[in-house]
């Protein structure tokens, strides 16, 4: 499976992209620029501590959209929109994971607060965007922290929502490919309203100390009752 991350640059990002590298998925890194794709590049080589990594390629987001199966979206909510206007066309018929947060930190405010969009959830603001691409609300509530501490599982479930089932599961078999992490569907896209403001309940608790790279489990589910 080859995955796109697209604005993949930043720390959520990177993180997502080191440990698709790791699973042994092909990983491009999606950019506005050439050079700031293969900057990102060039900082996994340095992390992960070798030469080459013949499974992770840099790419300008329109190309990286094109030629990938997968895609996730890790931008700041300021820029999703025309980020995601730049990949209409390499995104439709694909697979879109959309970890925007629609934090109060994109107009200046906390983020520790939510903003709340004419669209519901950023990710039902997305499916608007994109109509041709199944959106999967997805990775909101892994921390950036614990997604770059790539040596170690990661102790976190990944809630997920999304209206097209199918898409739903070639998401969840990737995302569990990842130790640590087990993936809850939430049910339809709409849950992502719910889903995308857990994540400044938990900067909050990151702030106050009370938890480092805190994320969430949910309890008490049949583990034969998976999406797949």
């Amino acid at each position: 499976m080859k995955i796109a991350i697209i604005g993949g640059t930043g720390g959520q990002g990177l993180g997502i992209a080191i440990r698709f590298v790791q699973t042994g998925e092909d990983v491009i890194i999606g950019s506005r620029t050439m050079e700031k794709a293969q900057a990102a590049v060039d900082k996994i080589k340095e992390l992960l501590e070798k030469e080459e990594i013949p499974n992770l390629k840099a790419a300008e987001n329109p190309d990286a959209a094109k030629e990938a199966d997968v895609l996730v979206l890790t931008v700041p909510l300021a820029a999703q929109r025309a980020t995601l206007l730049s990949i209409k066309e390499g995104a439709a018929g694909k697979i879109l994971m959309d970890a925007t947060g629609p934090l109060e930190s994109a107009i200046g405010g906390s983020p520790t607060r939510c903003l709340y969009l004419p669209e519901g959830a950023a990710s039902e603001r997305a499916q608007k965007i994109l109509p041709e691409t199944n959106v999967i609300c997805a990775f909101n509530n892994i921390s950036s922290g614990a997604l770059m501490n790539f040596n170690e599982p990661i102790d976190c479930d990944c809630l997920i929502s999304g209206d097209d089932l199918e898409s739903k599961v070639t998401a969840a078999k990737l995302i569990d490919k990842i130790p640590g992490v087990q993936v809850v569907d939430c049910g339809p896209l709409e849950r992502a309203q719910i889903i995308e403001k857990i994540t400044p309940l938990l900067i909050g608790l990151n702030i106050k100390k009370t938890c480092k790279d805190g994320g969430i489990r949910i309890t008490g589910l049949d583990p034969e009752c998976k999406i797949y």
